[in-house]
């Protein structure tokens, strides 16, 4: 196997990461209340000589680190939120809560900002190795589940001066990330009413719940009148009390809406809009609306894309061992087929040889397949030309947002994957700063791609990051 010279810096720094991937495993943070997690990052960065920015965009758990002082500007992006919920023994094969109703990491966001540090960190030891000029940073973003720190960092101007922008996920297959994603919105609808005796005095109440109920059956009938491609979820954040004989006078419901493109999106949260509009006229309740966050789709970037698909097939799939192949295939045992056969349709591939890990890499000819979630890495894409890959970490077929991904979260493969794509991205990161002409190869192609009217945010003009929101509903 070919050596990118970078490659050696990442495997020396292996352990460090290894360890601090571990450390925000234990220590799961949801949306904007990653505290610990950031401080360890902090450390890490502190360790090795970054500057640093903390509170960066006014989120107390947003931070940059930066090595050098001239040349093009390179940054890495990362994230360490975990999710609600999903607390979950290390390394077993059934469900196994550590703390029931707590967090846990079942997105791989440990092994997201770790393997993206790591990267960072090799690029700085080979550029100070070689004496070359070029600005790398690391920018920890919080918050991507549900929160959207990153469109609100872009607004806040932090990619301005960045030149390239270079992240991935973890994931059961390693491939570069080519599609684009649904843009999407959280909102909550809140309707106001009036408490009464539920039985001596109904006709006196104007139930706040009844609204919301309202709402969700006139946004159902909104479903057939929607694209394909939308999506519209939702979950109750207030039913109004747990007594059913008082007419609940307050009720609050949350929207995801999801669209192909922001546009579709924007049009599509007016829609309903109306629908609770309607909803409060209906049981003479008043509705206030408010935009918690929102991603626009991803941007993606040919020639990015293609000088990262060379150091994935110049470096070859993960390193997988026999203990690895048995560990995974006790874990795909607890999956469905419809998982496994999932995993292969996300990566444009079919299955031709049933296998626990991904020992290959996906072709640059497989079809590219749109993602069905979101990521405010999207935002990002709109300013920066920015390329990303997915992992190969975890046994195919792990769903994303379950008990099995947390409990590979530590794993031997999960390791491996997490190196793998730190060689990776890397690898792309010193390509970039040593080519002028890629760069400006992928600047053309982001201003080809958004066209003349650029990038607008979604953002409402005053919204600010959901913090206090979020912190409310811990």
């Amino acid at each position: 196997m070919n050596q990118h010279p970078v490659w050696p810096h990442v495997d020396r720094l292996l352990p460090r990461f290894h360890a601090l991937s571990d450390a925000v495993w234990a220590t799961p943070e949801t949306c904007y209340a990653e505290h610990a997690s950031v401080a360890l990052h902090i450390e890490e960065l502190q360790h090795h000589g970054f500057r640093i920015k903390r509170n960066v965009a006014d989120i107390p758990t947003a931070v940059v680190g930066e090595w050098g002082d001239d040349g093009p500007v390179i940054a890495f992006l990362g994230e360490y939120d975990a999710l609600a919920a999903l607390s979950q023994e290390a390394d077993l094969d059934r469900r196994s809560p550590i703390e029931d109703g707590a967090n846990g990491h079942g997105c791989g966001h440990n092994l997201l900002g770790s393997a993206a540090m790591l990267a960072a960190t090799a690029v700085r030891d080979w550029l100070a190795e070689t004496g070359t000029k070029a600005r790398v940073r690391y920018v920890g973003c919080p918050a991507e589940e549900g929160g959207s720190a990153k469109t609100f960092m872009v607004k806040a101007g932090v990619f301005d001066d960045v030149d390239v922008a270079i992240t991935w996920h973890p994931a059961a297959i390693a491939n570069t990330m080519r599609s684009s994603s649904l843009a999407a919105a959280r909102v909550d609808f809140t309707f106001g009413g009036k408490a009464s005796h539920a039985a001596a005095s109904p006709h006196l109440g104007r139930s706040a719940l009844d609204a919301v109920e309202l709402m969700n059956v006139g946004v159902n009938y909104l479903r057939e009148h929607m694209s394909d491609q939308a999506r519209i979820h939702y979950a109750y954040l207030d039913a109004g009390g747990i007594s059913p004989n008082v007419v609940q006078a307050t009720a609050k419901v949350r929207y995801v809406v999801r669209e192909p493109q922001t546009r579709a999106m924007v049009a599509l949260i007016e829609r309903v809009k109306q629908v609770a509009e309607g909803a409060a006229l209906m049981t003479e309740t008043n509705m206030q609306c408010q935009i918690v966050s929102v991603a626009s789709e991803l941007m993606p970037n040919g020639p990015l894309c293609d000088a990262m698909q060379r150091n994935l097939d110049l470096l070859g799939p993960p390193q997988f061992d026999q203990e690895d192949r048995t560990y995974a295939s006790r874990m795909q045992a607890t999956l469905s087929e419809e998982d496994i056969l999932a995993a292969y349709v996300m990566a444009g591939m079919r299955e031709t040889q049933r296998k626990p890990l991904a020992d290959f890499i996906v072709p640059p000819s497989a079809t590219v397949v749109d993602l069905s979630g979101s990521t405010d890495v999207g935002d990002v894409s709109w300013v920066v030309p920015t390329v990303q890959m997915w992992g190969a970490n975890y046994a195919i077929g792990t769903p994303f947002h379950s008990w099995q991904m947390v409990a590979q979260g530590k794993s031997g493969p999960a390791i491996k994957g997490m190196l793998h794509a730190a060689q990776v991205m890397a690898a792309t990161g010193v390509d970039v700063i040593l080519d002028a002409d890629l760069r400006a190869r992928a600047k053309h192609d982001l201003e080809e791609r958004v066209g003349p009217s650029g990038y607008v945010s979604p953002l409402p003009a005053d919204a600010k990051p959901p913090i206090e929101e979020m912190a409310r509903q811990k």
